[in-house]
């Protein structure tokens, strides 16, 4: 194939935040009292990747009402991107900021997460890419699955799919890859826990060396 476009997954992907979230999201579990939840760093690999509906419904299982759940998940959200604005600690995997700009260089940059609005800014922020960032879409904007948020991704910005991979590191990543037509490279340093995958990245510049394999 011939790829022009890369799309990046951001948690398992770009950065490990889990330990971050855990503290916003148990502070807001806490102030409100709705659920008995102990989020842990562990717990939430688990989740990130998921719609952040699914990942309400997972982790506040003992909560019935919808609105007290969806109050939850917002201070959740508020809390997590407070925790996240104030973390000084680099928490990207090595070599990723690196990567993402060499890839600039010769091919278009995009992000589609399943998080919350205002999570993709946040992170490019803090990892200094926003720059080589050419557009992005979450769940938080569109409240579809990953795969349909990555069609309209691409339909907006005229990528075709047999020049475009996605980066993931979930077996979600790779069925929202694979609904939207796209190629998958697997983030294996990542959360998720795939096997014989057929294009790997093992670390963040590995990931690169893949997109120029594929592309011979």
């Amino acid at each position: 194939m011939n790829v022009k476009n890369v799309i990046f997954d951001i948690d398992g992907t770009l950065w490990n935040s889990t330990g971050v979230v855990a503290l916003g999201w148990q502070r807001a579990v806490d102030e409100l009292g709705y659920s008995k939840a102990h989020i842990e760093a562990e717990s939430l690999k688990k989740e990130f990747g998921l719609p952040m509906n699914i990942i309400a419904d997972h982790i506040f299982y003992d909560v019935d009402e919808q609105s007290k759940k969806d109050e939850l998940l917002e201070l959740c959200c508020k809390y997590e991107h407070e925790c996240l604005e104030a973390n000084e600690e680099d928490i990207s995997f090595e070599g990723i900021v690196d990567t993402i700009k060499a890839l600039s260089e010769n091919y278009r940059i995009f992000i589609v997460s399943n998080c919350q609005k205002g999570y993709i800014e946040l992170v490019t922020a803090k990892l200094g890419i926003v720059e080589y960032i050419e557009d992005y879409l979450c769940f938080g904007d569109t409240g579809l699955t990953k795969g349909e948020t990555m069609r309209i991704l691409m339909d907006k910005n005229g990528l075709k799919a047999e020049e475009t991979v996605y980066v993931g590191d979930t077996a979600g990543d790779k069925k929202a890859t694979e609904d939207a037509e796209a190629t998958f490279i697997y983030a294996d340093y990542g959360f998720g826990e795939l096997t014989d995958e057929k294009y790997v990245a093992y670390s963040p510049a590995d990931i690169h060396e893949v997109i120029k394999g594929l592309s011979k």
